[in-house]
């Protein structure tokens, strides 16, 4: 059984539109050539300069607690490997390149090498060449204010750390700006994993998971 499968008869996947993502999108395109015969394991990969391409579990529950929709505007934080990118693509595309489609993925990463290989991983796909995915190296603390209309998700891959008892106010506020009402967003939080709902301009509901290790957001 492979951990699609398994993520599925565990109950960790359940939404037919981000199953259908993990089914589409192979996890062995984002790996390492060394780490090819390890991509149908539940578990992390090193993909180089201290990241790791996340557990297929750990994005399975992400995902889900994201919700992402076809035609969604969604800003990928730390996106590495470009997994995560290349799942939300699918997603927000409805599985199909369509040149009207208005989603798109807004995929950040600070390590210039690990953009390189994200970009080339994407790639084999066509969701940058269709202009489904835009790949930036860049601080993503800052966010993305080039976007006007703003995000409707913000999924974040690896760990802010934080120090304020409140979660929300351990999120960066050019994300908590750029968020839409009615936006989500997910994130790790030092060991665990939150659901932030915007649900008015300055107020957010907030949702703790505990129990998940992640590598460090790195910022400028």
């Amino acid at each position: 059984m492979g951990f699609v499968d398994a993520l599925v008869q565990s109950n960790w996947l359940k939404t037919p539109r981000i199953i259908q993502a993990f089914e589409k999108i192979e996890r062995g395109d984002f790996v390492l050539e060394s780490s090819k015969d390890l991509a149908g394991l539940d578990e992390s990969l090193s993909i180089g300069y201290g990241q790791t391409i996340s557990q297929p579990l750990v994005v399975a529950f992400m995902l889900e607690l994201l919700q992402p929709e076809k035609g969604e505007n969604i800003m990928d934080v730390g996106f590495g490997s470009g997994w995560t990118s290349a799942l939300l693509a699918h997603i927000v595309s409805g599985g199909e390149l369509n040149e009207k489609q208005k989603g798109k993925i807004i995929a950040i990463e600070i390590i210039p090498e690990l953009v390189e290989f994200g970009k080339k991983n994407i790639s084999k796909y066509n969701f940058i060449e269709k202009g489904i995915v835009e790949c930036y190296c860049r601080d993503a603390t800052k966010g993305y204010p080039e976007l006007k209309s703003g995000f409707d998700k913000i999924l974040v891959s690896a760990s802010i750390q934080g120090r304020n008892d409140k979660g929300i106010d351990n999120v960066p506020t050019a994300w908590k700006q750029q968020l839409k009402i009615g936006g989500r967003i997910v994130t790790p939080i030092n060991d665990s994993v939150w659901l932030f709902e915007k649900i008015s301009q300055d107020g957010f509901k907030e949702e703790e998971h505990h129990g998940f290790t992640f590598v460090p957001l790195v910022q400028k």
